[in-house]
């Protein structure tokens, strides 16, 4: 028995534990993919799993639908796998460890996937259904959405008959998204030297330096709310610290995924007797000044320093201080507020990963835009920025935004079948987040879409809830849509 077998709607929250205990993070895809490709020839639907492993499946229209115009249905099979530092799982290799509290489910230790594996769960659920109606139905499920959307974006539609498209990537229920922003990776290396093997000296130690405790989330969902981002943080400490000491960086690292804002960095530093206090009361005061800074958006954020056994190599400061210097000119956050929608992010950018490796300082940027001039823009001045320092730069992933439809049939029809069963209109809203609706849109002439999901909280991050009452609600709606 399932930790979810019991609860309704059973088909959804059935395949939903299934697939939680496949491993599916960003690029690694593979056996989820194959699951849904196992799971088509088990039924006897059309399949296709290209190179890239995305999934078309198909399904031909009940008796009674066969005239009625057939319905996409798209998600992402990829997740942002995370989990806490003292978790055991190995999320390449491991399934999650479910739990439900107060009407949530959760994965222990470790973020859930329900951005968007409950899209794959409805899909299937509608696929597998026998006993229920329904027009033809065309299921898209792509890859490494969470990673620049490359799946959408190498994927072959022209198979494909139906013109309207729901997109099952939304996380707040009775909001409907109708159009969202476009995106890139900008990744860029910054060049440091090593000092000599024989630098270490008898009257040196290793001291680390952790930012914690923050909240995180989603890079275009939450960018906007003031939250800490953990690599930008220790940054700006290290910077602090090299004005007042030689900074021997050993190593740094903090970020799980690029469009995930940063929980936890940490960077150790060779220091000499007699720095260790000097160090402790600059960290002391770092930390003072950002507890105070994110004291309303952010109040669990710590600032740790401790010593740690062992010697090591160490980066010159001269060469640290350049490349901290140029991470502090680096944007991030949110650039420029929209001109035509109250209170919606334009542009922005999130510093995901920061990695310092043999070749120098790694630094992996989701950049998001709802126009598109303003970010290849932006795109250009951090490359501009970074090659000044001597970094290697290259931009990713690009993908378009999602233009608002003035005339969708599909939208009209599902804001009345909404207000019929809930006594109110559906919010319509345009999001800062990334969606593959932009792409999907470019490769369906006159694709027309709409995006609708249950309540997620928290996604891309440890504290990931999904909803249950709301997962069947949506579940219910979804349904008098494609029949009605």
């Amino acid at each position: 028995m399932g930790v979810l077998s019991d609860i309704e709607p059973r088909g959804v929250f059935t395949f939903f534990e299934e697939i939680c205990q496949i491993p599916h993070g960003s690029g690694n895809v593979a056996a989820i993919s194959d699951y849904l490709r196992q799971f088509a020839k088990k039924r006897d639907l059309f399949c296709i799993q290209d190179e890239l492993k995305n999934i078309i499946i198909i399904k031909e229209a009940s008796a009674g639908y066969e005239e009625e115009e057939p319905y996409i249905l798209q998600g992402h099979m990829d997740m942002v796998a995370v989990k806490e530092p003292d978790c055991d799982i190995d999320m390449e290799r491991e399934g999650l460890r479910l739990g439900i509290e107060d009407g949530r489910i959760y994965a222990e230790g470790t973020s859930l996937g329900g951005d968007d594996g409950i899209a794959v769960a409805y899909c299937l659920a509608l696929l597998d259904a026998q006993d229920i109606a329904l027009p033809r139905l065309e299921v898209i499920l792509t890859v490494d959405e969470e990673t620049g959307m490359e799946g959408a974006t190498g994927i072959d539609l022209s198979m494909l008959r139906g013109r309207r498209m729901i997109n099952l990537d939304q996380e707040e229920e009775g909001i409907f998204i109708t159009s969202c922003a476009g995106g890139a990776r900008v990744d860029a290396v910054i060049p440091m030297e090593r000092e000599q093997d024989s630098a270490w000296t008898d009257d040196m130690h290793l001291m680390e330096i952790k930012v914690t405790g923050l909240l995180g989330g989603h890079s275009g969902m939450e960018i906007d709310k003031g939250r800490g981002n953990a690599n930008c943080l220790l940054g700006e400490i290290l910077r602090a610290v090299g004005a007042c000491m030689p900074l021997r960086l050993a190593s740094m690292q903090g970020g799980v995924a690029d469009n995930a804002i940063a929980r936890e960095a940490m960077a150790v530093l060779a220091v000499k007797e007699g720095e260790q206090e000097t160090l402790e009361t600059a960290v002391r005061e770092q930390e003072r000044r950002i507890r105070q800074s994110l004291q309303e958006t952010d109040p669990g954020v710590e600032v740790v320093c401790h010593t740690l056994p062992g010697e090591t190599v160490f980066y010159t400061p001269d060469s640290a201080r350049c490349a901290l210097k140029c991470l502090g000119q680096l944007p991030n956050g949110v650039t420029a507020m929209s001109r035509d929608v109250e209170g919606l992010v334009e542009t922005s950018l999130n510093l995901g990963i920061l990695l310092l490796t043999d070749g120098g300082l790694r630094l992996q940027y989701a950049v998001r835009s709802s126009v598109d001039s303003k970010k290849e823009e932006l795109c250009g001045q951090m490359t501009e920025t970074a090659r000044k320092a001597g970094a290697e730069v290259s931009i990713r992933g690009r993908y378009p935004g999602w233009a608002y439809r003035k005339e969708s049939p599909l939208r009209d029809k599902m804001v009345r079948i909404y207000e019929k069963m809930y006594g109110h209109k559906p919010m319509l809203q345009a999001i800062h987040a990334g969606l593959e609706c932009g792409i999907l849109s470019g490769k369906i002439e006159g694709l027309d879409c709409v995006c609708i999901g249950p309540d997620l909280y928290d996604v891309h991050t440890t504290k990931e809830q999904m909803d249950i009452a709301s997962v069947g609600r949506v579940w219910e709606y979804l349904l008098a849509v494609l029949t009605q």
